[in-house]
């Protein structure tokens, strides 16, 4: 029994490696002939980029963006004159309109002396009491007073913040990526905002973008802290009308229409380099061959961009953009490798 564990056994496993072995070598030199199997007699495999016609049809550049409703920030009240507070009008908490005065501000103003001559000839100097006027505050806007940090007798200067004024109204703000700038490049005074579980979608006026905030104390969105500021972005914000019934925090979705092009001249965004304003087409001859030609581009939907200078309808184009050849050539091995 000990000759069979010692001298049996190993040579059966020598030999059924060595079948596998054998079987392996005849799958990759045999087999191979095989088209079938995949061999060198096989179809190779196309990996040209398709031609397209270029075709008439409606591009509707309508940006879909995720938004949030918030409350319009406080709008600042400052120091209109130089002086010392005498009286607050509008406490904080009162409800004002725009105009109406929230304090007061006791200026004195300093009167050039008169200058005389007394009974002996000699030339005299008298001081001129101050004039004394009072400035009122107005309110920058209308809303309620949120704030009022002025006391009575403080000195204060022009354009010293002495409390704040809440509108009391709402906007709805969404952040927008790198492509959908791009695409409101002109956008329209209005979008249609639709809360979910809130009421009909309604239109919001005053749609106007800007930069976005940056994250403060070096935050990255991310709750590290450690990293640099990085920039806020981009952000669309519209004023909710008065009567919709939203509240500050809501989620919304803000869709823009920023216009319509109807039977134009259409290819994908795939086959152009670039999507704004200018852009590269690589049109297929009959012959097959390729010319980049430049074209002049329109509205996108973001799957189809309006071609308006550089095509005609008919003509054949490359689906996807050319990738160029990465190899390198080795001059020492004779040839191209990758």
């Amino acid at each position: 029994m000990g000759t069979v564990r010692t001298l049996v056994f190993p040579a059966l496993r020598l030999l059924v490696w060595a079948v596998i072995a054998a079987a392996l070598v005849v799958l990759a030199f045999r087999g191979g002939t095989d088209p079938a199997a995949g061999g060198p007699d096989a179809p190779m495999l196309d990996l040209t980029s398709p031609a397209l016609p270029v075709a008439r049809g409606t591009v509707a550049n309508t940006v879909t963006v995720s938004g949030t409703v918030v409350a319009d920030s406080p709008v600042p009240v400052r120091a209109t004159a130089a002086g010392t507070v005498r009286r607050i009008l509008a406490p904080q908490g009162r409800g004002v309109p725009p105009g109406q005065g929230l304090l007061e501000i006791r200026v004195e103003e300093q009167l050039q002396a008169t200058t005389g001559t007394d009974a002996e000839g000699n030339p005299t100097v008298t001081p001129r009491p101050p004039r004394i006027r009072t400035v009122t505050v107005p309110a920058p806007a209308g809303g309620t007073v949120s704030s009022m940090e002025a006391l009575v007798d403080q000195v204060v200067s022009v354009g010293d913040k002495l409390g704040e004024i809440a509108p009391g109204t709402l906007s709805v703000t969404a952040t927008l990526t790198q492509a959908e700038q791009f695409r409101l490049l002109a956008p329209p005074a209005t979008a249609e905002v639709t809360v979910e579980g809130g009421p009909a979608p309604f239109t919001c006026t005053g749609l106007t973008l800007g930069a976005a905030p940056a994250p403060t104390s070096g935050d990255t969105g991310n709750g590290d802290f450690m990293g640099p500021p990085t920039s806020g972005g981009t952000t669309a914000t519209c004023a909710v009308p008065p009567g919709a019934t939203v509240f500050a925090g809501m989620a919304a979705t803000v869709a823009v229409n920023a216009g319509i092009a109807e039977n134009v001249l259409v290819v994908p965004i795939t086959a152009v380099q670039g999507s704004v304003q200018q852009g590269n087409v690589w049109v297929v001859g009959e012959d097959g061959s390729q010319e980049e030609r430049p074209v002049a581009l329109g509205l996108s939907d973001g799957d189809q961009v309006e071609v308006r200078e550089g095509l005609a309808e008919g003509e054949q184009v490359l689906q996807f953009i050319p990738v160029p050849d990465d190899t390198v050539d080795d001059e020492m091995m004779g040839g191209p490798y990758g």
